[in-house]
């Protein structure tokens, strides 16, 4: 991933086996990440992707971590905390609740 790290910035790998993040830090441009029907399973490798600073679109579904958290009705809430830039998760867009301003 080196090789396209500093350029790439769409990367669709669902239906990959995948259930590490280890190495996505090098993308450093990536915006877009389509990364359904894998099997990342818990939040220490979900978190990996809040070190990627120009992500805004997010496809996670089918993940076993996704699964859980979106029976228990808390995905997009725990998601979204965690990796706080995205714009777009799962084909939803993220609307942050402003916050409160007291003057």
């Amino acid at each position: 991933m080196e090789a396209v790290g500093d350029t790439l910035e769409e990367l669709w790998i669902s239906y990959n086996f995948i259930e590490k993040l280890k190495g996505i830090h090098v993308m450093k441009r990536l915006k877009i990440l389509y990364m359904s029907n894998n099997l990342v399973k818990d939040w220490a490798e979900f978190v990996k992707l809040a070190e990627l600073g120009c992500l805004e679109e997010l496809v996670f579904v089918g993940n076993p971590l996704e699964e859980k958290y979106s029976i228990e009705g808390v995905w997009i809430d725990e998601a979204t905390k965690r990796v706080p830039r995205l714009k777009k998760l799962d084909g939803i867009p993220v609307i942050k609740e402003e916050e409160e301003e007291e003057g």
